[in-house]
């Protein structure tokens, strides 16, 4: 009788085991379910910001290069070269411009060759070298751009590639800018908040857009530059610095 009784309760453990199973697989599910429901990633809004912040150009970079063609030999093509970039080193620090601010961009070495009647033969080599000079409160200086310009050019380059401006303190104006486009984000938070009736929690993410302000001022495409030409006064006008912040808000 003890036996039978043993094994009749054998089936009921099993059956509680299994309910007890489903139960607590309910619960977690009830309990992910209400995660989702209450803490929805859904359920938030994005509200984007602009900063600007105007500024007027410093710091002006001209880049330009020497090149010598179709030399008997390279060791003729890096010697002609050589000798016409120091005397263009000369004209710059001439000129008050300091060596620190001078710096080789590129420099190149090879050979050349003609095409006759569909042959390739050597013509001769050819080397360049490219150099930017830094010029730092270029309106207190006198047009030292044009005349930096007009006075390379005498000494021995044959390529003007351009001239860039841009802002000494451009992080500065980056956060200044940042900080702007953060407030601007808020106030219109605000107001779509107020006009739609929607409460928005705290700030749970954001993201950055920052848009480079790089006023290029092209040469001649490569082609030298006439020395009346250099030397006439190059603007650089004013320009801006747009950052662009995105929040995103939780809502209540």
């Amino acid at each position: 009788m003890e036996q039978e009784t043993c094994c009749t309760n054998k089936p009921h453990k099993f059956i509680f085991k299994i309910v007890a199973v489903v139960l607590l697989a309910l619960v977690l599910i009830v309990a992910l379910v209400r995660d989702r429901i209450v803490n929805n990633p859904n359920w938030q809004v994005s509200v984007t910001g602009q900063g600007k912040v105007a500024y007027t150009p410093d710091v002006a970079k001209i880049t330009f290069g020497v090149q010598v063609d179709k030399a008997v030999s390279a060791e003729i093509a890096l010697n002609t070269l050589n000798t016409n970039i120091a005397k263009v080193m000369k004209a710059l620090t001439d000129l008050g411009i300091e060596q620190k601010n001078i710096s080789t961009q590129n420099y190149s070495l090879y050979p050349q060759y003609d095409y006759i009647e569909g042959v390739s033969k050597p013509s001769g080599y050819s080397a360049s070298e490219q150099v930017t000079v830094k010029i730092e409160k270029f309106a207190e200086k006198d047009n030292l751009i044009g005349r930096a310009i007009a006075e390379v050019t005498k000494a021995g380059v044959n390529n003007i590639n351009g001239i860039s401006f841009e802002a000494a303190d451009i992080e500065s104006l980056k956060n200044e800018a940042r900080l702007k486009a953060v407030d601007d984000a808020k106030i219109k938070a605000k107001t779509m908040s107020k006009s739609t009736g929607v409460h928005l929690g705290k700030v749970i993410g954001w993201w950055e857009n920052y848009y480079p302000v790089d006023p290029y001022m092209s040469g001649k495409g490569g082609a030298m530059m006439n020395a009346d030409v250099a030397s006439a006064s190059v603007p650089s006008g004013q320009y801006e610095v747009l950052v662009e912040i995105n929040l995103n808000y939780k809502v209540k």
